[in-house]
């Protein structure tokens, strides 16, 4: 099962706006996400995290910055290629403005105007949680859709490390 990152630029404490993206290309085309991607054999997963948040929206992130949130594993037992493990950040700093890019387009939602239905079907069971502070560990189990979640299991835990 492979590595791969997300993360959320947050304003505001609590949370008010989240930066998400809309996926132009690739897996999950056609999705608003976070920004993140595939950990690169022997980079570290915040080294990952910070290298796709400028890849993808032109965004320098810290690695200090990076608040992880969540440790999300996802099973699509009819495409298990996309099998993954999900290292989720917030980060309340970085430097640049958002930029469009070949993979993604940024866009700043109010936390309570975020479009649930244009994203994965697992998100309103989580982001909200870890908008809410709260550190978790969580599996999520997909129909042959693909798109439906047919089992989860959330816990709240001690910040993942």
């Amino acid at each position: 099962m492979r590595d791969a990152t997300l993360v959320f630029l947050i304003k505001g404490e609590p949370p008010s706006e989240i930066l998400l993206g809309l996926k132009k290309a690739g897996f999950a085309q056609g999705k608003i996400n976070g920004f993140g991607g595939k950990v690169q054999q022997g980079e570290p997963i915040s080294e990952a995290a910070v290298r796709e948040m400028e890849e993808e929206a032109g965004i320098k992130v810290l690695e200090q910055d990076l608040e992880k949130m969540a440790h999300l594993t996802f099973t699509f037992p009819a495409r298990p290629e996309w099998d993954q493990v999900v290292h989720v950040f917030l980060a309340r700093r970085w430097k640049g403005e958002p930029v469009e890019s070949a993979e993604m387009r940024p866009a700043w939602y109010k936390v309570d105007e975020i479009p649930f239905p244009s994203m994965w079907q697992d998100d309103p069971h989580w982001l909200p949680r870890v908008l809410a502070g709260q550190h978790i560990k969580a599996r999520f189990t997909f129909q042959a859709d693909n798109e439906t979640v047919q089992a989860l299991e959330i816990v709240e835990c001690a910040p993942p490390t």
